[in-house]
């Protein structure tokens, strides 16, 4: 997926565009987890979708949930799905920022690697 170390530094253009393919990957991970909270609240506390939705986009945004919990079941869902979106927080992060991160140390590694006229001697 990404060039190696022989391979010249990415054209802009494609590198865009591999940005653009990591934040849709992203976006998609985000969708699943709301998808899965929307789930989980409807399930365990009996909440409308709305409500639903409301509460899983504030946990997985940090915020913490709106509504009062009353089952023993919600309670330790909204438990896991606050920490399954702390370490999806740390997951999206990095899908965003490997491509940037490897094009800086692709470009680094490929200046270090140049040879001054006066080296080759």
């Amino acid at each position: 997926m990404y060039e190696q170390r022989s391979q010249p530094l990415l054209p802009r253009r494609r590198f865009l565009l591999r940005l653009l393919a990591h934040a849709l990957v992203a976006v998609s991970l985000v969708m699943l987890a709301l998808l899965i909270g929307i789930v989980g609240y409807s399930l365990t506390e009996r909440m409308a979708f709305v409500d639903a939705l409301l509460n899983a986009s504030m946990i997985l945004g940090g915020m913490g949930p709106v509504h009062e919990l009353h089952t023993l079941a919600g309670k330790l869902f909204a438990s896991f799905y606050a920490l399954f979106s702390g370490a999806l927080f740390l997951v999206i992060v990095g899908i965003l920022i490997a491509p940037v991160a490897h094009r800086l140390l692709h470009w680094l590694h490929l200046e270090a690697g140049e040879e001054s006229p006066s080296e080759l001697d």
